[in-house]
């Protein structure tokens, strides 16, 4: 009989993740349910072979005011707390939005996973990294995509190691699978991409600085800014793009880019740096988290998080540099395909699976 397995992500924060890590645990044999709640942007990239279980703030607006929200998630966590015992061999928790609370509901199913997709919060609020801290006490099992997160699960927090498990995100393939469309800009000029919801960690203030004597390329900023301004009006060869990009736009963007810049201040691992290996793109990341492990596969040029200087000029030196833009962006394709394949991660997964149900 497969093991059924319940991924649980009730806010919807990773919608893109949870679907292809569905689809891929279903497509190598596992029973899943996708137990979340609406997609504040829209519709979900559903795929095939599972369940979804859109059982999370069924009673309050996708895009309404957060307390409406949280008026919902204690009696949806008791709810799902004792449909679980009935109906899943392994609970793996995506993300816990409500830490304090949480911690406090967790289902009585074990194996019990928590992906570390932030290792703590970065704009924590009142109570949440210590709830966060006391989650990982009383998970089974964490999952983490990089080594670099693993060190501060064990190092910084006190995470027993033997319950982590490094398994890396995946490349969004089914992205690069969608059909084409336009790009929204005409331009001759190599393009350098900023994509993505754009918070200060993510050092746009950088990325512009850097960006001061390129000439001869545009940089396009695309995304919905929280925390941050956007210049306005945009510096001569940046255009912006300050909405939410929904699935069917993404490939305009990402087939149109030349090279892909994630300038970020902190991280773990990012989705978007995993939909730009899906897309074979030549990449510029801070030495921060877990990119310089991508960067290994020979698919980035790595430069000091926070030295504008040294952005500027690995940016200036891509620009103007095809067969390098070409090199890396082959190392990319090739990165998707063999080392961040879903099949792959998958198998990682379920062999944790079935490690953590023996010691249960």
């Amino acid at each position: 009989m497969p093991v059924r397995v319940h991924l649980v992500d009730p806010a919807a924060y990773t919608p893109p993740y949870d679907h292809a890590l569905s689809a891929a645990l279903a497509a190598a044999g596992a029973d899943v349910t996708l137990v979340t709640g609406p997609f504040a942007h829209g519709d979900a990239p559903r795929m095939d072979g599972y369940a979804v279980d859109e059982r999370f703030y069924r009673w309050s607006p996708a895009r309404g005011r957060r307390v409406a929200r949280l008026a919902q998630h204690v009696p949806d966590m008791l709810r799902y707390r004792r449909a679980a015992a009935r109906t899943a061999d392994v609970v793996h928790f995506q993300w816990l939005p409500v830490q304090p609370v949480d911690v406090h509901l967790l289902p009585d199913v074990h194996p019990r996973i928590l992906t570390a997709h932030d290792v703590l919060p970065r704009e924590p609020r009142r109570g949440q990294l210590a709830a966060q801290r006391r989650l990982y006490e009383r998970m089974d099992g964490v999952v983490v995509h990089s080594e670099h997160g693993r060190g501060r699960l064990v190092g910084e927090l006190g995470v027993d190691p033997a319950k982590v498990r490094v398994i890396p995100h995946g490349a969004f393939d089914h992205l690069a699978r969608l059909p084409d469309r336009p790009p929204p800009f005409r331009t001759d000029k190599p393009v350098v991409l900023l994509f993505g919801l754009l918070r200060p960690y993510k050092g746009l203030d950088v990325l512009l600085e850097a960006w001061r004597g390129i000439e001869d390329a545009e940089l396009w900023i695309v995304g919905r800014p929280f925390g941050v301004e956007l210049p306005d009006p945009p510096p001569p060869g940046v255009r912006v793009v300050p909405r939410f990009v929904p699935d069917a736009d993404i490939p305009a963007y990402f087939r149109r880019a030349d090279v892909v810049v994630l300038p970020y201040r902190e991280i773990d691992q990012s989705g978007v740096l995993f939909t730009a290996l899906a897309f074979g793109k030549a990449l510029v990341l801070s030495d921060v988290g877990g990119f310089p492990e991508v960067a290994a596969h020979g698919a980035a040029e790595v430069v000091p998080a926070g030295d504008a200087a040294a952005l500027g000029a690995a940016l200036a030196r891509l620009v103007g540099d095809r067969e390098a833009r070409e090199r890396l962006a082959a190392a990319s394709a090739r990165a998707a395909r063999e080392h961040y394949a879903w099949d792959r991660i998958a198998a990682s997964h379920l062999e944790f699976y079935a490690d953590l149900r023996r010691q249960s």
